[in-house]
């Protein structure tokens, strides 16, 4: 009989490529998982594995069994999750994966109702670039992710992966300093620029937006943290687009100039279909969405007047 715990270890060397990677993925050594996945060979019958050079990879009976595997630890998933009560008070641990904005704003909102209304359920938060936080959630490292999608830049899709929407978040030029009274994209060609790194989805989205403005823009600072972004922004050094999680933050100081035509990020979650319908996942996902619909996200708010724009010329 095939042991589901040596064939969780094939299906994360399947997905990390190495066993050192699938190794420190469930917290063993490299050897303990080599010697596992011999016993697997063994149990099988048949090799599951070859050496390519120094690579190993899985022969075609090894890739076999890893969908097999799938389906296999995704029943056991499934029985265990159906084994609790919905009826019963939800708790436990859920891993939830985060990106910045979201982890300063809807976190917080979320976790402190959660802390009311269902104490038993404990989350554990990483804050993680939304494109490998769903990777990751996928194959089991978190229960649940918060991402995004930028306009014309699609989020991968993995299978079983169940989404949900949070909100549409607005992303607008902001402005500080001697540019403050700019107001559309062509008045801040020659601007220097703060955007995240390069071959980010927000990276990509604020270079294209310049280009089609009819200008390639002067990136002096490069962060991914959007509080930093909101710093080089206010003092002048920098203008920059951002999210309304961002440009709607008590403390903000500088103006938000709406894009034309507007451009929204969408925010949701996703978990594996199993987690998702875990009662504290559930519990959780309730929480960040109500957390959402308070979040004031209106247009125009943060637009300063044109005695404002003058007073800081």
């Amino acid at each position: 009989m095939l042991d589901p715990m040596r064939l969780s270890m094939l299906r994360e060397f399947a997905r990390r490529g190495t066993v050192a990677a699938a190794a420190e993925a469930m917290g063993y050594t490299s050897s303990a998982v080599s010697q596992q996945l011999a016993a697997l060979e063994r149990e099988a019958g048949t090799p599951l594995t070859t050496r390519t050079g120094r690579r190993l990879r899985l022969t075609p009976a090894g890739v076999r069994l890893v969908a097999r595997a799938e389906e296999i630890l995704g029943a056991m998933d499934l029985a265990e999750s159906e084994l609790k009560d919905a009826d019963t008070e939800p708790s436990g641990t859920v891993r939830l994966a985060v990106f910045q904005s979201a982890a300063l704003t809807l976190v917080p909102r979320a976790l402190l109702a959660l802390r009311e209304s269902h104490p038993r359920v404990r989350v554990h938060v990483t804050q993680s670039e939304p494109g490998a936080a769903l990777a990751d959630t996928w194959a089991r490292d978190f229960d649940l992710v918060i991402a995004e999608e930028y306009p014309h830049h699609s989020a991968p899709h993995y299978p079983d992966m169940v989404r949900q929407p949070l909100l549409a978040d607005e992303i607008r030029l902001c402005v500080g300093g001697r540019w403050t009274a700019a107001t559309r994209l062509p008045e801040v060609a020659g601007a220097p620029w703060v955007m995240e790194p390069s071959g980010t989805a927000t990276r990509h989205f604020a270079e294209q937006a310049c280009r089609v403005a009819g200008f390639e823009p002067d990136v002096l600072f490069e962060t991914a943290d959007l509080q930093a972004h909101a710093a080089y922004i206010a003092d002048g050094l920098a203008v920059g687009l951002l999210p309304g999680l961002m440009w709607t933050r008590p403390g903000f100081d500088a103006a938000a100039r709406a894009l034309s035509p507007a451009a929204h990020r969408t925010i949701f979650t996703a978990a594996r279909a199993v987690s998702a319908a875990d009662p504290a996942v559930l519990a959780l996902r309730g929480a960040l969405t109500s957390a959402s619909h308070s979040v004031d996200l209106r247009a125009g708010a943060h637009d300063l007047t044109p005695e404002e724009s003058r007073s800081r010329d």
